[in-house]
């Protein structure tokens, strides 16, 4: 779950800045957290190997998807530290969905010691939910360290110089949060989280004037190069990174001088959004290096 996604989860920090308090198990501990990519390792593999976490995958514009995290809070906070609730949005955090295959919202999946158990796929009646938690309870028995405590992982101390991004994103001020980040990067250059935020803070506002036709006309005006580069954001804003990327390697293809150089300096770009190591990253890049020579 490395990566270079961590906007995502700066925003939902600010947002659950704001959002109630989650309920608490043994020693206080919360039984329903919020996860993003940087945060999974910590929030889900390694309190998996105390009690289950539900990992639940969903998106706040579906309905079933925010029907079912009610029902699974209210069961967390009954089970008391038991098993955890870790929520994730996918709008958010596509690659954790990524890495499940996960295909529809809302899905579920149990964790146990680091490794993916059962998964339950839709809504579902709170009945069908206490016989699936029930069977895991049953199938993890004996095998697990114990209810999540006082010793389980403590939460990594928040940098305050991200504070005035955070508040930005809560606000919608990409200007400001960009400007936020861009600090930290003046101040000291190295600082990967700072970096990758002005990455993706830039990413976000480009979409933001994109048409949401703009496939469709890039489609019927291949030789567009402006409209391609619109296209391939359009897609991956979507998730489609693997569209995304193809897109720009058949453009860089068709094209020459400052038009090709612009399509791979936005491809490198795009690329810059992600680990390094990513498969589709690599995967690209190849296929990048095989059209220009």
């Amino acid at each position: 779950m490395s990566g270079a996604v961590d906007l995502s989860a700066l925003k939902a920090k600010a947002e659950a800045a704001a959002a109630p308090p989650a309920p608490t198990g043994a020693g206080g501990v919360p039984v329903v957290v919020a996860v993003t990519e940087p945060d999974f390792e910590a929030e889900v593999l390694v309190r998996s190997n105390q009690v289950p976490v539900i990992v639940n995958l969903l998106s706040p514009r579906s309905p079933g998807s925010l029907q079912l995290t009610r029902t699974l809070e209210a069961l967390a906070a009954e089970g008391n530290g038991t098993w955890i609730l870790a929520n994730v949005d996918v709008d958010v955090s596509p690659r954790i969905a990524q890495a499940f295959g996960v295909q529809a919202v809302p899905t579920l999946v149990a964790v146990a010691a680091g490794q993916p158990l059962a998964d339950l796929q839709g809504p579902q009646p709170e009945e069908n939910l206490r016989q699936w938690l029930a069977a895991i309870a049953q199938a993890v028995e004996g095998k697990l360290t114990g209810p999540v405590g006082e010793t389980g992982p403590a939460p990594e101390p928040e940098d305050p110089r991200f504070d005035a991004a955070e508040s930005a994103l809560a606000e919608g001020d990409l200007a400001g949060a960009e400007a936020a980040f861009q600090a930290i990067v003046d101040a000291e250059p190295q600082n990967k989280q700072a970096l990758n935020g002005v990455r993706q803070v830039r990413f976000l506002a480009r979409t933001q004037s994109i048409p949401d036709d703009v496939l469709e006309q890039a489609d019927a005006d291949p030789a567009d190069v402006e409209l391609g580069l619109q296209a391939a954001d359009a897609l991956l804003y979507q998730q489609r990174t693997e569209e995304s990327f193809a897109r720009l390697v058949d453009l860089v293809r068709r094209t020459a001088g400052d038009d090709r150089a612009r399509v791979r300096a936005r491809l490198l770009e795009l690329f810059d959004l992600f680990d390094a190591a990513d498969p589709l990253v690599v995967a690209a890049r190849r296929k990048l290096a095989s059209a220009l020579f």
